[in-house]
């Protein structure tokens, strides 16, 4: 139970501090928020609590199969001056091409 409000604790944190940083320094909070912290936490976390490295391995390829494809949540904002898009129709537009990224990944996952 304590590790469990422990990860919600610290991924609150960081989750909070990039999100006010991005306030004050855009680069620095895109920066930040590009690393793959939610990758490092999750992998740690996952092992701490289940222990199996090979899951942990899965896991990780998963993820890594996963990235190029979640980064098609990005295409709206890309197109946002040229289409004259609102930040939530790209939001809202982001998240449908993230469920049909899922799937591209599912299947992917299948083939590799």
């Amino acid at each position: 139970m304590w590790l469990f409000i422990g990860k919600i604790i610290v991924a609150a944190i960081l989750i909070s501090f990039v999100s006010w940083l991005s306030g004050k320094k855009i680069a620095l909070a895109g920066f930040l928020t590009a690393l793959p912290l939610t990758t490092l936490l999750a992998l740690a976390f996952s092992h701490l609590e289940w222990g199996d490295s090979k899951q942990s391995v899965e896991y990780a390829k998963s993820i890594l199969t996963a990235l190029p494809v979640t980064l098609m949540f990005f295409i709206p904002f890309l197109l946002a001056q040229k289409f004259h898009l609102s930040f939530w129709s790209c939001y809202v537009s982001g998240v449908v091409l993230l469920g049909a990224g899922y799937f591209l990944h599912t299947y992917i996952s299948k083939v590799i």
